[in-house]
């Protein structure tokens, strides 16, 4: 194969390969966070699922500074009995940010 055309296949598969990065980065972020203990994509488990919540903020523009004291302080009442304890401070609020874009991108 000439090297044209490899430098153009590379060119095409670049962009997925970016957007898969970056959806599994957060993913695995979300993973390691430890949110998926009690959070589940398409389930309600012992928190809200994850499409659950980006339904109730869909269209809140205040929902992502909202829910970032939400995470990292914890919280309860508003999904149940059930409360939400406090994020560790081993996770910086960078990477909370992170999260709750993805969640709430989520349809």
């Amino acid at each position: 194969m000439k090297v044209p055309h490899l430098i153009a296949m590379a060119a095409a598969l670049a962009l997925p390969a970016a957007a898969f990065a970056a959806k599994y980065g957060v993913e695995a972020l979300f993973v390691k966070s430890g949110c998926s203990y009690c959070h589940k994509p398409e389930r309600k488990s012992l928190g809200p699922a994850l499409k659950d919540i980006a339904a109730r903020y869909a269209g809140d523009k205040t929902a992502p500074a909202r829910l970032l004291k939400k995470v990292r302080n914890g919280g309860g009442g508003v999904w149940g009995s059930m409360p939400m304890p406090g994020t560790p401070a081993s996770v910086s609020d960078k990477d909370i940010r992170a999260i709750l874009a993805w969640v709430l991108a989520r349809k």
